[in-house]
Parts: structure tokens; sequence; C-alpha cells
């Protein structure tokens, strides 16, 4: 009986503390704090951490994909016609970055580095042979010249003499080879004989094979680590000058390739990219799952490219007050030497309808066209990305040259991009591991009220059956003798008398 008494006590106060020592931790978030912690000072950019290796090399293979529109109706179109495209892609390259020159700055808060990339066709991800397909789409030399030269009488007349003398037309036919990484244009050969600053070859890709886009400088999160990732200088300078106002020159969040843990859904996410020639955000937009690997998708929201109406932060993006889009376009010519360049979202997508309807062949959806990334939110780590742009070019009359004289203004689509990340196997597997850790120190708390509750139960069950044995034994001694004092009957034995009442001889 001592003994059950006293593991009775035992148990009771095992299960009080464990309780009482659970729920505290876990009100407190003592664990939870612990693990947020440890998480901030292992994912920082300094040499021996846990993603150092990682962010110089990524493992995840990522792909490029070019989608060209292709012309059927050029003749039309330069009678007043509505244009005609057809969509013809993709041409899939592999992309494969790795950051060179890596260099930590003064007591590991700033890390510089020169991202390169290089691509790889890769035939059987395409729809055809790039040395071979050939498109017809907007002379892009050409116009880039008229647009150069126009307002000067005497250039003007100069230049169309030059783009007759060698047949250069307002479109061209060139293959996907050619129109991605460079070909001698015969119109800027003529160029470059006076002006030594023209290259004489033209491509959307030439020079970025196996190339970079400058130095970068960021923040290694060590300090901060809303801060991780962060560019705090893109060659040499921390504000850009190519647009009106102080907003819309900031470099703003990461290069898109490093983002901070501990993510939240009403946080936004900053993108500088080169690209661009600027800084966009990104909202969340749903909850997603990759690989297992839960996610939250971050996306563009339709205000990153309104125009100046709808969102009057946009109005320093405006090149002049005359040559400010509408919703859905940006034009780039001030980081493009001039060049008459709008980027875009494929097909105009989130971009007003009347882009969308000047064009025969467009047709935005969101499946196909939206750019977003998928991010871990305990690790910030992209576990799924699709970045998509378009390059058009903004054609219309331009004084001087005759051809253009019935072109109304229309933006162009010349070629989109879709670059594409999903995480690897073995990479989801680390962060899978690195998940679990943090679930279940986070949940440390829960796991002591758990065994507090198993404890409860067996201090129930021990406590019952004290219950059960008192009342056992009560019931085994309810008759007792009245008198200590037996009787021998001579006849019939010992017998137990009952002492009546007022006998003296009780």
């Amino acid at each position: 009986m001592a003994r059950r008494s006293c593991a009775i006590y035992v148990v009771g106060i095992i299960c009080a503390s464990l309780l009482v020592v659970g729920v505290g931790l876990f009100v407190g978030q003592v664990f939870h704090t612990l693990m947020h912690n440890r998480l901030k000072k292992e994912i920082v950019l300094v040499e021996g951490s846990r993603v150092f290796a990682s962010w110089k090399s990524p493992p995840p293979p990522v792909y490029m994909e070019y989608f060209f529109f292709n012309v059927t109706n050029v003749d039309e179109f330069l009678v007043g016609a509505k244009p005609e495209v057809n969509q013809v892609g993709p041409y899939t390259y592999r992309e494969y970055r790795y950051k060179d020159n890596v260099s930590m700055g003064e007591n590991d808060k700033m890390v510089s580095a020169y991202n390169y990339k290089s691509f790889v066709f890769l035939r059987e991800k395409s729809v055809g042979d790039p040395a071979v397909d050939v498109i017809n789409t907007v002379n892009i030399p050409a116009w880039a010249g008229m647009n150069k030269v126009k307002g000067n009488f005497w250039k003007s007349s100069m230049f169309s003499l030059v783009m007759n003398s060698v047949r250069a037309g307002l479109f061209a036919t060139h293959t996907v080879d050619e129109w991605l990484w460079g070909y001698v244009d015969p119109l800027l050969v003529r160029i470059s004989a006076t002006n030594p600053e023209v290259e004489p070859v033209f491509g959307l890709m030439y020079k970025k094979n196996g190339s970079h886009s400058g130095e970068f400088v960021y923040h290694t999160g060590k300090e901060n680590y809303m801060d991780y990732g962060r560019v705090e200088t893109w060659k040499g300078e921390s504000q850009l000058t190519f647009w009106n106002s102080n907003q819309s020159n900031s470099i703003n969040g990461s290069d898109g390739s490093a983002f901070h843990p501990l993510l939240n859904k009403k946080e936004r996410i900053y993108i500088f990219t080169p690209d661009l020639c600027r800084s966009i955000h990104m909202e969340f937009e749903k909850d997603v799952e990759v690989k297992g690997i839960p996610a939250y998708r971050f996306t563009p929201p339709r205000s990153v490219f309104a125009s100046k109406e709808e969102n009057p932060a946009n109005e320093g993006f405006c090149i002049t007050p005359k040559e400010c889009l509408g919703t859905g376009l940006l034009k780039v010519s001030p980081c493009r030497k001039g060049a008459p360049v709008v980027a875009s979202f494929p097909h105009f997508y989130l971009a007003d309808n009347k882009y969308v309807a000047a064009i025969e062949g467009m047709s935005p959806k969101r499946q196909h066209h939206q750019t977003f990334l998928d991010l871990n939110p305990t690790t910030g780590v992209i576990v799924r990305a699709n970045k998509r742009a378009q390059i058009n070019i903004l054609l219309g009359r331009i004084s001087g040259f005759p051809k253009t004289r019935i072109l109304n203004e229309t933006v162009f689509p010349v070629m989109f991009i879709n670059e594409s990340v999903v995480i690897d196997d073995v990479s989801a597997a680390r962060v899978h591991k690195l998940l679990l850790i943090a679930t279940l120190v986070s949940h440390f708390p829960l796991i002591i009220v758990g065994l507090g509750a198993i404890m409860l139960l067996v201090l129930i069950i021990l406590l019952y059956r004290a219950r059960t044995q008192k009342t056992s034994n009560e019931e085994d001694t309810s008759y007792s003798p009245v008198s200590d004092k037996e009787k021998e009957d001579p006849q019939n034995g010992t017998y137990i008398s009952l002492t009546p009442k007022g006998d003296p001889q009780a």
C-alpha cells in the first residue's frame, strides 16, 4: 500500500512538471524562437555556411526557352492591315549559372561577385533546328537607326539613302540562331565604318553566352537576416540613372537568386533585374507544394507595369510625357542605346486589351504567361520559378522615311522567353531534412505536453486502481465480533455470544 501511494505521488509530480514546462515553453515560443535564430545564423552568404556553395553554383537545372513571333502578312501590314503572327517555339537551352570573382567584404557584411551565364542547345526539348528554322519579324537594327536620327532632316535623309543602298526593309528574315546569337548586318556594317561605337553584328542575345552582366555587391545577411542576398550596388552604383525619379532608379531587393528565410504572406518580394533595367516587386498569390515541400507563390501584380494614371508611382518610368505607354508595357530604350524596345509579359498578359487586339495571334493566358516564384517560407529556398518576358518593338510613323507614313503606332511582338527552374531531388531531400529538424525542434514543447498527458493518464489509472482496492478491503471487513470472549457449549462446541443490553458482565 505504501509503495502504491509513493508511485502515485511520483507520477503526479512528473505529470504536473511535464504539463507546466511544456505549456510554458509552448506559450513562450522558446524552441520556436530558438530554431528561427538558428536559421538566421545558418543562412548567410559567408564561406562555410549551409547555403554558400549552392549560391555560387546553383545545382538545380535552369532551362531557357525562346518563342518567336513569325509575321505572316508583312506586305498587307505595311499598307494598313492588322498584323498577323504565329508563335514558333520553344527553342530550349540548358542554362548554366555560376558566380565568379567572389570576394568577401569587411567583417563578412558584404560579398561581391560576377554572375556568369552560358547556354547549350537541347534539341530534344525544342521544336526544330535553330540553325535551319527562319523567322520573319521586325528589322530591329533598321528601326533602332531610324529612331536615333528622327527629328533631324539631314541625318534622316542620309540614313534613308543608306537603307536603300543595302536594301534594308522594315522587316527581315533570319534563322533563329542569327536572331539570337548574332549576324553581320549590312546596314550596321555601313554605319560602323563611320561610327566605331556601332557593332556590325546584331543579335538579341549577342555576347550574352558565357558572359556576365556586371559586378554585384550583396548583403550577406550576417547583420540582419532580412538583408540576405539584397543587392547593395550594381556596376559600382547604388542608384540607376535611366529613369526620371529616385524611386524608379532605386535598386531594391535581390537579383532573384536568393531570398531571406522566414517569409510571410504579407510582405513584398523585391527583385532587381538588369534585363529590365529596374526593380520589380512580387506579392503572395497562393500556397503551393513542390516535391512535397510547402511553398508560397509570389507573382508580379498588374501595378508593376501599370500606367501612370493607374499607378502614379510609375510616372518615373516615362521617357517623356509623350512616351508614356499604357498598362502592361515598359519602354526600356534608355538602357538599350535608344532602340525602341518595349518590355511586357508574354502575349501582353496583364496589359491593356488594346495591345492584345492590335495583333492577330495574341492569346494571353495566366498558366503559360505568368511570372512567378515558389519559395519555401522557412528557408527562403526557390523550389520552382518561371520568369517570362516579351521583347517588343515600338513601330510608327517616322518623318523622313516614306515607308512608315501610313503606319499607326504599334507595339510589335518579336519574341518572349521562359526561364524556368525546379528544385532537384538532392536539394529537395536536404530541404526536407532541414524542415523536419525545424519542425521537431519547434514542436518539442508539444512533445513534452504529450508526455505529460500520458503521465496524466497513468495517474488516473493508478488512482482508479487505488480507489477500487480500498473499496474491496472495506467490503471484506464489514462483519466483526462484538466480544472477544468465546464460550464453550458442552453440547454444541464453541460459540460467539452476543451480549444483551444492560448486562453488567459484558
